[in-house]
């Protein structure tokens, strides 16, 4: 959209807004939406509620209820997101992590807890969900069509965690969750535990929770270098890794709320502190084949079988990941006459930290044999007579790699709203101002070199052999690497990484926003129309220099929802917004990986994305508990963000490797591009469509449709990262008063993970996933306390993940971690 017309189309709502108007917001009518929450506990209840939500609210949402949460077998957030229509789960080593909303890039999503938007903890942006813990969430609200009282970076869409208010359940209340189970693949063990208690008074009401989790697995790994020579494959590189992963999240907070008598003011804190740790322990071969035959001169022989000379590395490693959110806020709602203010203060500190140490060994050298003809058990296999340990290393070092960025965040907030009555209709004005101010700082991945300190890694190799799914062709057995660590640690006096100036992240940033809307209220429906405005001003120094800039986004919107009937509902949107690059991208600065000879940098020229697009959906509620929807959307997007790839002598970041064409990865602003899809969505109890002898089984399925493309700087297109071209997504259930029984299948094809360069792409191929919820409670209260025990299997059909490069014939990573299943005890009191 070019200026002059994004103007216009502002023009425009900021004429409507001074006509008549009438409000009645999904996001502020608290009272009313919670009460019916608070009642839903079985599932027929629970998606009753989330429905009535979505068919009051005053745009496009899609609702999931907490009683939902619990009763399907989720790890985290993610999970319970993820049956939303829409919207694709993207794993981490088989567990839930991210997002793709409507099949778009992390980063076009914003993710909020009680409407105060949290920073991404790994680059400022992209939020993850498997840190937070369901046992907070009164119920998430999954915005499409973005109002101007949400933020303009909701290009994709707008997700609102809402936490347990004690208000919401009157007198004393406690809810515990305890759990056990086993990850198949290494007989790892899982244990989940989680409490909330609340007391609420005539005015006063307080709430504590707290929930702990850890997973144990195998995340078993076979990655590629391969290539299509002439229809024949041609194997550059095998690589055989094994990790030891153990997860663990934890999450403290409460919330105090202060009532006065007969007002409807309140005054509030609330507080959440979660964290997430990833602890790893990494087992690795590399076999280059193509370097043996370099090395003797020889040409790489095509095709899916051969023999000949590797050279080997290997590297071991334990390490930690870990990101952590604290969260607070001091809220106040006030009714001053006809105006009723909202005002909000809220300061998050987030951190991300990584800390690699990695004993790596190379210039070995084997002969051995591989066989890719199954490519989802590749096969190494060294000659006769020899073993992994017989191997000779020419060159042993210590590398350190590490991460860190910390961001703080100070967020004031202020919404206004008011009632008036003009020719006849019921209309509400809203306006508010916002202010968010944000310090980053940090390092990108930096890597140090050092001596192993007279320490032999091979003396660590124990006879464990390998937990694995593939064949252990290799025959290889566990090192003890947290003795290995800890034996560096004390040789060397302390591990650490000395970030150097070409790594480092600083940034400064600070949003003003404010906006304005009118909702007109009608006999047929109602109008939601208004405008938001965000000024950025942004620093961002580094070793490269310093760079300052600030830049000013106007963003209407319209939202029109027209009652057909008692049961159906047309909506239909106009959006605009926008989406700043991450810190990783706006940084000043580079990392160094010496492993890999890479390069990667950020860019503080880079200029933000902006969008505009349209939204309808025409949505039948069919019974009590049942919705017959079908949606579509378009969004057209201005200067995409990508990486962009080319070569660059290592001599300019590391004088030791000058003359070295070492790969460099930058990000820069592509052409324009788009995503669109449609969305089809089912919900059925079957006593609303066949009788009521049918009472406790029920159905749904939802299935989208979508289409992404950018195009880069050099004319090549790819489709968006993130864009499935169909996500499905369905379960099948039975319950009753004691019993309830879920089964949840889940599907999304293909979709780009990175865009490493201009002329090829890296994938995921198409996965699925199986998972299976059984409950009973017991007939007669315990001690006044409801008790219900359930059984979850996640990954029933014991799935495989596959990345690949350009096409599924040259895969570059197959990954396995197993079922997982968790047995446990729910009490509510």
């Amino acid at each position: 959209m070019t200026p002059f017309a994004r103007n216009r189309l502002a023009a425009c709502v900021v004429l409507a807004c001074s006509s008549s108007y009438s409000y009645a917001a999904q996001t502020n009518d608290y009272n009313e939406i919670e009460e019916v929450v608070a009642v839903a506990s079985p599932i027929k209840d629970s998606q009753k509620a989330a429905i009535m939500a979505k068919q009051s609210a005053s745009n496009f949402v899609d609702i999931v209820a907490a009683d939902t949460i619990g009763r399907f077998p989720d790890q985290n957030l993610a999970d319970s997101l993820g049956r939303v229509p829409g919207l694709a789960i993207e794993r981490d080593q088989g567990q839930a992590r991210y997002i793709n909303f409507r099949g778009a890039p992390f980063r076009y999503t914003t993710i909020a807890i009680d409407g105060m938007t949290i920073p991404g903890a790994e680059n400022g942006r992209i939020p993850r969900f498997d840190s937070f813990p369901s046992v907070i969430t009164s119920r998430l609200s999954a915005n499409k069509a973005i109002m101007p009282d949400m933020p303009g970076e909701s290009i994709a869409g707008f997700i609102n965690i809402e936490t347990f208010n004690p208000f919401d359940v009157e007198g004393f209340s406690l809810a515990t969750d305890v759990g056990l189970g086993n990850q198949a693949l290494g007989d790892g063990d899982i244990s989940k535990f989680s409490v909330r208690t609340s007391w609420s008074g005539e005015n006063v009401g307080i709430s504590l929770f707290a929930s702990q989790n850890s997973r144990e697995q195998i995340t078993d790994n076979r990655e590629f270098d391969l290539e299509q020579v002439d229809s024949e494959l041609l194997v550059n590189e095998l690589d055989m890794r094994s990790y030891k992963v153990k997860r663990e999240d934890e999450a403290y907070g409460g919330r105090f709320e202060y009532r006065p008598s007969d007002s409807m003011n309140r005054f509030f804190f609330s507080t959440l502190y979660s964290k997430f740790q990833d602890h790893e322990e990494r087992n690795q071969y590399v076999f280059d084949f193509a370097g043996g035959a370099e090395a003797t001169g020889s040409n790489l022989a095509a095709g899916e079988t051969g023999t000949g000379l590797a050279m080997v590395s290997r590297s071991l490693e334990y390490g930690l990941y870990e990101n952590s959110t604290w969260t607070n806020t001091l809220g106040a709602d006030l009714q001053l006459g006809d105006w009723f203010l909202e005002a909000r203060t809220n300061f998050t500190k987030t951190e991300n930290d990584v800390f690699l140490p990695l004993p790596y060994s190379l210039y070995g050298a084997a002969v051995a044999s591989y066989d890719v003809s199954d490519i989802n058990d590749p096969l190494v296999t060294l000659a006769p007579g020899t073993s992994l340990n017989d191997i000779d290393y020419g060159y042993e070092m210590l590398l350190v790699y590490g991460s860190a960025l910390s961001i703080d965040s100070l967020q004031f907030k202020l919404d206004a709203e008011t009632d008036f009555a003009f020719a006849g209709l019921n209309n509400t004005f809203k306006m508010g101002l916002g202010h968010d101010q944000r310090e980053a700082q940090g390092y990108g991945t930096n890597g140090g070199m050092a001596s192993l300190y007279g320490i032999d890694p091979s003396d660590y190799v124990t006879e464990q052999a390998w937990h694995t799914d593939f064949t252990n062709s290799i025959n290889g057995t566990y090192y003890d690497n947290k003795q290995l660590r800890a034996d560096l640690e004390s040789a060397s006096g302390g591990l650490t990484v000395t970030p150097d100036n070409a790594s480092k992240i600083n940034i400064d940033e600070n949003i003003t926003t404010a906006y304005a809307m009118v909702t007109n209220q009608f006999k047929w429906g109602s109008l939601v129309s208004g405008v938001r405005i965000e000024s950025t001003d942004y620093t961002s120094s580094g070793p490269e220099g310093e760079h300052s800039d600030t830049f000013t986004e106007v963003l209407p919107s319209v939202n029109l929802n027209i009652d057909l009937s008692d049961q159906v509902k047309f909506r239909a949107a106009l959006s605009t917004g926008m989406s700043r690059p991450t810190y990783n991208e706006w940084r000043a600065s580079a990392s160094i990986d010496t492993t890999e000879q890479t390069i990667s940098g950020g860019n503080p020229f880079l200029e933000a994305e902006s969008s505009y697009g349209a939204d309808m959906s025409l949505e039948w509620y069919a019974g009590d508990a049942s919705l017959v929807a079908v949606g579509a959307f378009y969004r057209h997007i201005d200067d995409v963000i990508y990486a962009d790839t080319t070569y660059v002598d290592a001599g300019n970041y590391i004088s030791e490797f000058a003359g070295e064409q070492w790969k460099y990865t930058g990000f820069v602003n592509g052409d324009e591009g788009h995503f669109q899809g449609i969305e089809l969505n089912f919900i059925g109890q079957a006593s609303d469509f066949i009788s009521e002898s049918w009472d406790g089984f029920g159905f749904s399925a939802n299935l989208t449709l979508l289409d992404s493309e950018f195009t880069t700087l050099s004319g090549s297109s790819f489709s968006l990262p993130g864009t499935s071209d169909m996500i499905f997504n369905s379960s099948v259930y039975y319950e009753n008063d004691l019993f309830s029984a879920r089964l949840n299948y889940q599907y999304r094809d293909d979709w780009l993970s990175t865009t490493e360069n201009d002329s090829m792409g890296e994938y995921w191929a198409a996965q699925t996933r199986l998972d299976l919820s059984l409950s009973y409670t017991l007939a007669e209260p315990v001690y006044g306390s409801d008790v219900s025990f359930y059984a979850n299997i996640n990954n029933l059909t014991d799935e495989i993940d596959v990345r690949y490069i350009g096409t599924e014939a040259t895969p570059n990573q197959i990954e396995r971690y197993g079922r997982r299943y968790m047995a446990g005890v729910r009490i509510n009191f």
